[in-house]
């Protein structure tokens, strides 16, 4: 287990004790890893998520987070995984920390048998070994969040990523994240309009970031989008996809939320 984690937020710190918990219980063999190999392909969530003239879907399955409460009253997962691909969504996102999110990581392999949309995993990833337990369960990508991470740290989970053939999203918040995340050499970056010291949003955040993240990164708008004009907002801005999860999660009608949110990044694409 790392020694040391950057210094975050104290709202940030329970969730960070509890993964350092779970690495260890993953490194003494509390949760087998021993399985055999998840031998199916992993799904191209790059691609998926970089279709030239649109700005896609990533549609997220959360039923709640420690600045938003419950979002959703527990529903199957494969579910609303079926809505969000019968209606356009280029990939889905699952919410797998159990403690404060009320995910479910065995949820995902049940998400890859029911769908053909690559799955991200989301959580809060300190080491490695949280890497080939994503693998194993089926995961084609991971969210890497720059904040969390020293330089070195980065750079050995995006090493993980590539031994395992899974895609990393690394997410960033400011200028100093990005600069991280570009010098450890991510590739497929993510904007987060929150604000991960005080869970403040703010879509500003994606345009004043967005010119500064290389043209060779496919790049991700995350968090505060709720509606089509949110996402019409972005025209010209470099975006390729957005992540998208309480707008969906709380909407009373998820077929139809995400038909807007699809149909308006059909409109406006990455300009």
């Amino acid at each position: 287990m790392y020694s040391k984690v950057v210094a975050v937020h104290s709202r940030l710190k329970e969730i960070v004790a509890e993964k350092q918990r779970e690495i260890i219980r993953l490194k003494r063999g509390d949760v087998p890893l021993d399985r055999d190999k998840d031998s199916s392909p992993r799904r191209d969530f790059k691609g998926a998520v970089s279709v030239p003239g649109r700005v896609g879907l990533i549609a997220e399955i959360k039923f709640a987070s420690p600045s938003a409460g419950i979002i959703r009253e527990k529903m199957d997962p494969v579910s609303i995984g079926r809505i969000y691909e019968k209606n356009g969504a280029r990939a889905i996102s699952l919410v797998t920390d159990r403690l404060f999110f009320k995910g479910d990581l065995n949820q995902l392999p049940r998400l890859k048998k029911a769908l053909s949309l690559p799955v991200l995993r989301k959580d809060f990833f300190i080491d490695p070994i949280q890497v080939r337990e994503s693998f194993l369960h089926g995961a084609d990508a991971v969210l890497l969040i720059a904040r969390l991470l020293t330089s070195q740290q980065l750079k050995e989970m995006l090493a993980a990523c590539r031994e395992c053939g899974v895609a990393p999203l690394t997410e960033i918040h400011d200028i100093h994240d990005l600069e991280k995340a570009v010098e450890c050499g991510a590739r497929i970056i993510g904007i987060n309009n929150r604000d991960l010291d005080t869970f403040k949003v703010d879509t500003k955040t994606t345009l004043d970031l967005a010119p500064l993240v290389p043209e060779s990164c496919v790049l991700i708008s995350e968090s505060g989008i709720t509606t089509g004009k949110d996402i019409r907002r972005l025209k010209g801005r470099s975006i390729d996809a957005v992540l998208v999860g309480t707008a969906l999660m709380k909407s009373n009608n998820i077929a139809a939320k995400t038909r807007e949110l699809v149909e308006a990044g059909r409109e406006h694409g990455k300009g």
